[in-house]
């Protein structure tokens, strides 16, 4: 098939999903036209930096940038910057969008890479008491909440100079930036209206581990605790009013209260959607059984064999390339399920959390080492099963887990507390129908 007889790629959204979705196509072989449409003014870039060594300036622009132009060139993609597709219509043959800058993009196949938007917490109410009109995106000067390049830029210079800081979410985009700042000096406060950290996230033996060692370095955590809204004085923020009357005061407020995936275009086509994200299957096909969506605008099948079945949200740089390589596939002909081990890391200061598989609805956990020392890993087992590790700074008990999910192996549970012996020494087959 020549260039002018391929298939037209249209993918909106400019993220790691994107990346992965183009580079997948061509290394399937696919030669077809490809547009990609990001709504911010920077060529794609990794997210993960930005609340972490970005902000305290271990990196700069330059070297988030995922590739140059002469990378997109090379590949036959076009890339947009600084548009947004806000209107989409097709059919099984294809279709056209429409971007805020007027133009009109007729394509053959569609991906939705949307990714999500940080949602916000109400500050509108305190800036009209202070007779202090919201800016256009919804933030004032104090306030912050770290999703774009953009948003990291402007907290950087203020999280230096900060002197309180008050960060409303513990989750893993908080506690990075809760970390941060504590390094940087600054007395920080962490609101968390769950009832231990990262609770979606991990088990309640590495919340509590997690919560332990913030507060050894005078993070103070207020949990179950939730923000009414932002505190607002001479026009910008000033603290945090909490739902048990109390006022935090702060010269920073972060918040980090979880996103809100993109499906405004997925609506718009008729295309089934959840709150938590655009219906897919494991092929990352769409109810339309034509558009493809992946990353942190999808919600899917879970991708692991030995996880809770049913509809699973993920939100990691991992999932985002790891769904986008099936959504290629299935653009280009050659499907494939999305099948993958899940793994995610977080970097709160110098404690380095790894883990892989999924410990959600684990009956059984081995803790290998010293939790107090903040060395250690935690094995979950479900039905006998090894299905999960948490590892915080112990590298090579992540990897030998990691791998050992991926190849359908296991680890005796009472052999696996010994540290004495290193776990690659303890891997075995089985024959288990939910492993891979």
């Amino acid at each position: 098939m020549t260039q002018e007889q391929a298939a037209r790629t249209l993918v909106v959204g400019a993220g790691q999903a994107a990346i992965s979705l183009v580079t997948a196509l061509r290394e399937l072989g696919d030669t077809g036209p490809v547009v990609l449409v990001g709504d911010e003014p920077e060529p794609p870039y990794e997210r993960p930096p930005l609340s972490k060594g970005y902000l305290r300036g271990e990196h700069d622009r330059p070297s988030l940038v995922f590739h140059d132009a002469g990378w997109f060139a090379d590949l036959g993609v076009e890339l947009v910057t600084g548009d947004a597709v806000v209107a989409v219509e097709r059919d099984r043959a294809g279709g056209s969008a429409t971007t805020t800058s007027g133009r009109c993009i007729e394509f053959d196949r569609l991906a939705l890479t949307t990714g999500a938007t940080n949602r916000l917490l109400p500050a509108t109410g305190a800036a009209e008491a202070a007779d202090t009109p919201l800016p256009p995106d919804g933030w004032l000067p104090g306030l912050h909440s770290v999703r774009t390049l953009a948003d990291a830029d402007r907290l950087a210079p203020e999280l230096r100079a900060a002197r309180e800081v008050v960060v409303v979410g513990g989750g893993f985009i908080g506690l990075e930036i809760a970390a941060g700042a504590r390094a940087l000096g600054a007395d920080v406060t962490v609101v968390e209206v769950a009832d231990r950290l990262l609770d979606r996230a991990v088990s309640p033996a590495l919340s509590d581990a997690v919560r332990e060692a913030h507060e050894r370095r005078g993070t103070r955590l207020l949990l179950h605790t939730g923000a009414v809204r932002v505190v607002v004085d001479d026009g910008r923020a000033a603290g945090v009013e909490l739902t048990n009357g109390q006022t935090i005061a702060a010269d920073v407020v972060v918040v980090g209260i979880g996103v809100v995936p993109r499906t405004e275009l997925a609506a718009q086509l008729g295309l089934l959607v959840d709150p938590r994200g655009v219906v897919v299957d494991a092929y990352a096909l769409t109810s339309d059984g034509a558009t493809v969506a992946a990353g942190d605008c999808a919600v899917g099948p879970n991708p692991f064999g030995r996880g809770v079945p049913g509809l699973t949200r993920l939100e990691s740089v991992a999932h985002a390339t790891d769904q986008a390589r099936s959504a290629a596939a299935t653009l280009a002909g050659h499907p494939a399920a999305y099948d993958r081990v899940p793994w995610f890391w977080s970097d709160q200061g110098d404690l380095h959390l790894q883990m892989a598989g999924l410990p959600q609805g684990a009956d059984r956990q081995v803790v290998r080492g010293d939790v107090a020392a903040e060395r250690f890993s935690l094995l979950s087992y479900r039905d006998g099963l090894l299905v999960a590790v948490e590892s915080v700074n112990v590298p090579s008990d992540y990897l030998t887990v990691k791998r050992a999910l991926e190849k359908g192996m296991t680890i005796d549970a009472d052999a696996a507390a010994d540290v004495t012996v290193p776990l690659k020494r303890l891997l075995t087959p089985t024959a288990d129908p939910r492993s891979r």
